[in-house]
Protein backbone atom coordinates (compact mmCIF):
# COMPACT_ATOMS: atom_id res chain seq x y z
CA UNK A 1 0.00 0.00 0.00
CA UNK A 2 1.35 3.35 -0.90
CA UNK A 3 2.31 6.19 1.91
CA UNK A 4 2.20 9.47 1.07
CA UNK A 5 4.75 11.52 3.06
CA UNK A 6 3.46 14.87 3.23
CA UNK A 7 5.32 18.36 4.25
CA UNK A 8 4.64 19.72 8.00
CA UNK A 9 3.49 22.78 6.34
CA UNK A 10 -0.32 22.50 5.94
CA UNK A 11 -0.69 23.65 2.62
CA UNK A 12 -4.02 23.88 1.00
CA UNK A 13 -2.28 21.53 -1.80
CA UNK A 14 -1.11 18.65 0.77
CA UNK A 15 -4.38 19.28 2.79
CA UNK A 16 -5.90 18.19 -0.87
CA UNK A 17 -3.77 15.46 -1.51
CA UNK A 18 -4.44 14.16 1.85
CA UNK A 19 -7.96 13.98 1.88
CA UNK A 20 -7.67 12.19 -1.92
CA UNK A 21 -4.93 9.60 -0.57
CA UNK A 22 -7.26 8.86 2.31
CA UNK A 23 -10.07 8.06 -0.54
CA UNK A 24 -8.22 5.88 -1.82
CA UNK A 25 -7.19 3.88 0.58
CA UNK A 26 -3.78 5.39 1.19
CA UNK A 27 -1.88 5.47 4.38
CA UNK A 28 -0.57 9.16 5.04
CA UNK A 29 1.98 10.23 7.33
CA UNK A 30 2.58 14.17 7.47
CA UNK A 31 6.13 14.85 8.94
CA UNK A 32 6.89 16.70 11.98
CA UNK A 33 11.02 16.77 11.67
CA UNK A 34 13.71 15.95 9.23
CA UNK A 35 13.62 12.38 11.53
CA UNK A 36 11.69 9.66 9.96
CA UNK A 37 9.54 7.61 12.58
CA UNK A 38 10.64 3.48 12.34
CA UNK A 39 7.21 3.12 10.70
CA UNK A 40 7.56 5.24 7.84
CA UNK A 41 11.22 4.02 7.62
CA UNK A 42 9.93 0.51 6.65
CA UNK A 43 7.05 1.80 4.77
CA UNK A 44 6.53 -0.32 1.50
CA UNK A 45 6.40 1.89 -0.99
CA UNK A 46 6.60 5.55 -0.11
CA UNK A 47 5.35 8.72 -2.01
CA UNK A 48 6.77 11.92 -1.31
CA UNK A 49 4.78 15.71 -1.77
CA UNK A 50 7.80 18.02 -0.31
CA UNK A 51 9.70 20.98 -0.20
CA UNK A 52 13.00 20.18 -2.38
CA UNK A 53 14.86 21.66 1.03
CA UNK A 54 13.22 18.67 3.07
CA UNK A 55 13.04 16.14 -0.02
CA UNK A 56 16.69 15.00 -0.11
CA UNK A 57 17.74 13.88 3.30
CA UNK A 58 14.19 12.15 3.67
CA UNK A 59 15.37 10.20 0.38
CA UNK A 60 18.39 9.70 1.85
CA UNK A 61 16.95 8.17 5.07
CA UNK A 62 14.86 5.92 2.95
CA UNK A 63 17.21 4.68 0.31
CA UNK A 64 15.45 6.17 -2.59
CA UNK A 65 16.21 8.65 -5.30
CA UNK A 66 14.11 11.39 -6.30
CA UNK A 67 13.29 12.00 -10.23
CA UNK A 68 14.15 15.70 -11.35
CA UNK A 69 14.77 17.16 -14.67
CA UNK A 70 18.20 17.70 -15.71
CA UNK A 71 19.78 20.85 -14.50
CA UNK A 72 20.25 22.13 -18.46
CA UNK A 73 17.35 20.54 -19.80
CA UNK A 74 15.86 23.89 -21.13
CA UNK A 75 18.99 24.93 -22.86
CA UNK A 76 19.20 21.64 -24.60
CA UNK A 77 15.15 21.60 -25.76
CA UNK A 78 14.81 21.87 -29.54
CA UNK A 79 14.19 25.58 -30.53
CA UNK A 80 10.72 25.25 -31.64
CA UNK A 81 9.51 24.24 -28.04
CA UNK A 82 11.53 26.93 -26.20
CA UNK A 83 11.18 29.66 -28.65
CA UNK A 84 13.61 32.22 -26.99
CA UNK A 85 17.65 31.59 -26.13
CA UNK A 86 18.09 30.39 -22.86
CA UNK A 87 21.71 29.83 -21.29
CA UNK A 88 22.60 27.22 -18.59
CA UNK A 89 25.82 29.61 -16.51
CA UNK A 90 26.54 33.07 -15.19
CA UNK A 91 29.61 32.42 -17.00
CA UNK A 92 27.62 32.07 -20.49
CA UNK A 93 25.49 35.34 -20.04
CA UNK A 94 28.14 37.58 -18.41
CA UNK A 95 30.99 37.09 -20.63
CA UNK A 96 28.68 38.39 -23.38
CA UNK A 97 27.77 41.86 -23.76
CA UNK A 98 25.93 43.38 -20.66
CA UNK A 99 22.20 42.59 -21.32
CA UNK A 100 19.38 42.41 -18.94
CA UNK A 101 17.93 39.11 -18.57
CA UNK A 102 15.80 36.30 -16.89
CA UNK A 103 17.30 34.01 -14.15
CA UNK A 104 16.22 31.30 -12.08
CA UNK A 105 18.28 28.24 -10.68
CA UNK A 106 17.28 25.36 -12.64
CA UNK A 107 15.44 22.62 -9.88
CA UNK A 108 15.94 25.43 -6.78
CA UNK A 109 15.00 28.07 -5.12
CA UNK A 110 17.98 29.18 -4.19
CA UNK A 111 17.99 32.46 -5.31
CA UNK A 112 14.75 34.90 -6.51
CA UNK A 113 13.74 33.81 -10.28
CA UNK A 114 13.53 37.45 -11.61
CA UNK A 115 14.53 39.77 -14.53
CA UNK A 116 18.71 40.90 -13.68
CA UNK A 117 21.33 43.32 -15.62
CA UNK A 118 24.32 41.16 -16.26
CA UNK A 119 25.61 43.24 -13.80
CA UNK A 120 23.32 43.39 -10.91
CA UNK A 121 23.52 38.86 -11.26
CA UNK A 122 23.15 37.57 -7.50
CA UNK A 123 26.90 37.37 -5.67
CA UNK A 124 25.75 35.79 -2.38
CA UNK A 125 26.12 32.14 -3.90
CA UNK A 126 28.83 29.74 -5.43
CA UNK A 127 29.54 31.70 -9.07
CA UNK A 128 29.64 28.16 -10.28
CA UNK A 129 26.17 26.88 -8.91
CA UNK A 130 23.75 26.09 -12.09
CA UNK A 131 21.52 29.04 -13.19
CA UNK A 132 19.21 29.55 -16.33
CA UNK A 133 19.54 32.94 -17.76
CA UNK A 134 16.95 33.30 -20.82
CA UNK A 135 15.30 35.90 -22.98
CA UNK A 136 12.61 38.07 -21.86
CA UNK A 137 9.65 36.88 -23.38
CA UNK A 138 5.69 38.11 -21.91
CA UNK A 139 3.78 34.79 -21.34
CA UNK A 140 -0.08 35.20 -22.48
CA UNK A 141 -0.97 32.29 -20.38
CA UNK A 142 0.30 29.26 -18.86
CA UNK A 143 -0.18 25.55 -17.93
CA UNK A 144 0.76 23.16 -15.63
CA UNK A 145 0.99 19.36 -16.76
CA UNK A 146 1.56 16.39 -14.86
CA UNK A 147 3.36 13.67 -16.95
CA UNK A 148 3.76 10.16 -16.14
CA UNK A 149 5.32 7.88 -18.54
CA UNK A 150 5.64 10.41 -21.23
CA UNK A 151 1.60 10.70 -21.07
CA UNK A 152 -0.18 13.78 -19.90
CA UNK A 153 -2.85 12.79 -16.85
CA UNK A 154 -3.91 15.90 -15.94
CA UNK A 155 -3.20 19.92 -16.52
CA UNK A 156 -4.65 23.48 -15.74
CA UNK A 157 -4.04 26.93 -16.24
CA UNK A 158 -2.43 28.71 -13.44
CA UNK A 159 -1.64 32.15 -15.37
CA UNK A 160 -3.11 34.33 -17.22
CA UNK A 161 -1.64 37.84 -17.91
CA UNK A 162 0.82 36.54 -15.18
CA UNK A 163 -2.34 36.40 -12.74
CA UNK A 164 -2.79 33.46 -10.33
CA UNK A 165 -6.40 31.39 -11.92
CA UNK A 166 -6.94 30.71 -8.77
CA UNK A 167 -10.00 33.03 -8.30
CA UNK A 168 -11.23 31.32 -11.73
CA UNK A 169 -11.10 27.87 -10.33
CA UNK A 170 -8.32 27.40 -13.15
CA UNK A 171 -10.84 27.19 -15.87
CA UNK A 172 -9.62 26.76 -19.33
CA UNK A 173 -11.72 26.78 -22.77
CA UNK A 174 -12.45 23.76 -24.92
CA UNK A 175 -9.91 25.50 -27.37
CA UNK A 176 -7.03 26.24 -25.16
CA UNK A 177 -7.90 22.44 -23.89
CA UNK A 178 -7.36 21.15 -27.67
CA UNK A 179 -4.06 23.42 -28.07
CA UNK A 180 -2.46 22.36 -25.01
CA UNK A 181 -2.74 18.70 -25.88
CA UNK A 182 -1.99 19.21 -29.08
CA UNK A 183 1.35 21.15 -28.20
CA UNK A 184 2.06 19.18 -25.04
CA UNK A 185 1.66 15.73 -27.17
CA UNK A 186 4.40 16.61 -30.26
CA UNK A 187 6.66 17.31 -27.30
CA UNK A 188 6.10 13.87 -25.81
CA UNK A 189 6.60 11.69 -28.76
CA UNK A 190 9.53 13.39 -29.65
CA UNK A 191 12.67 11.21 -28.93
CA UNK A 192 15.11 14.15 -29.24
CA UNK A 193 13.12 15.20 -25.81
CA UNK A 194 14.53 13.32 -22.53
CA UNK A 195 11.63 13.44 -20.01
CA UNK A 196 11.69 11.72 -16.58
CA UNK A 197 8.86 9.11 -15.90
CA UNK A 198 7.29 11.14 -13.73
CA UNK A 199 7.72 14.67 -14.16
CA UNK A 200 5.65 18.12 -14.47
CA UNK A 201 5.99 19.87 -17.38
CA UNK A 202 4.58 24.07 -17.73
CA UNK A 203 3.72 25.15 -21.24
CA UNK A 204 1.93 28.10 -22.28
CA UNK A 205 1.77 31.00 -25.13
CA UNK A 206 4.27 33.54 -25.70
CA UNK A 207 2.73 36.98 -27.01
CA UNK A 208 4.01 36.83 -30.68
CA UNK A 209 5.77 33.77 -30.68
CA UNK A 210 3.13 31.37 -29.53
CA UNK A 211 2.78 27.96 -27.56
CA UNK A 212 6.48 26.83 -25.95
CA UNK A 213 7.92 25.11 -22.70
CA UNK A 214 7.95 27.61 -19.80
CA UNK A 215 9.85 25.00 -17.52
CA UNK A 216 10.04 21.24 -16.21
CA UNK A 217 9.62 21.18 -12.67
CA UNK A 218 9.99 17.82 -10.01
CA UNK A 219 6.54 16.37 -9.38
CA UNK A 220 6.96 15.60 -5.68
CA UNK A 221 6.95 19.14 -5.34
CA UNK A 222 5.21 20.97 -7.77
CA UNK A 223 1.97 23.13 -6.92
CA UNK A 224 -1.43 21.34 -8.08
CA UNK A 225 -3.27 24.78 -9.55
CA UNK A 226 -6.33 22.86 -9.60
CA UNK A 227 -4.90 19.79 -11.14
CA UNK A 228 -7.09 16.38 -10.61
CA UNK A 229 -5.77 15.26 -7.44
CA UNK A 230 -6.24 11.68 -7.92
CA UNK A 231 -4.30 11.42 -11.38
CA UNK A 232 -1.82 13.60 -9.25
CA UNK A 233 -1.21 11.07 -6.85
CA UNK A 234 -0.77 8.69 -9.94
CA UNK A 235 1.81 10.63 -11.24
CA UNK A 236 3.79 11.49 -8.01
CA UNK A 237 3.54 7.86 -7.05
CA UNK A 238 7.13 7.12 -9.16
CA UNK A 239 8.38 9.97 -8.95
CA UNK A 240 11.12 8.48 -6.84
CA UNK A 241 13.10 5.49 -7.20
CA UNK A 242 14.80 2.41 -4.88
CA UNK A 243 18.15 2.82 -5.34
Amino acid sequence: MPTLILTPRYSEDSQILWRTAIGLGWEVERLVNWRLSDKLKSASEPVFYLEALMAEPIAQQLGVRLLNPSDDWLTILPEEYRKRWIYHSREEITSRSPITAFMKPPNDKSCPAAVYSAKDLPTDYSADTPVLVSEIVEWDKEFRCFILNRCLKTFSVYLREGKLQSENNFAHTEEEEFAVRNFIQALLIDNRVEIPLATVIDVGVIKGRGWAVVEQNAAWGAGLHGCNPTQVLGVIRHAIVRL
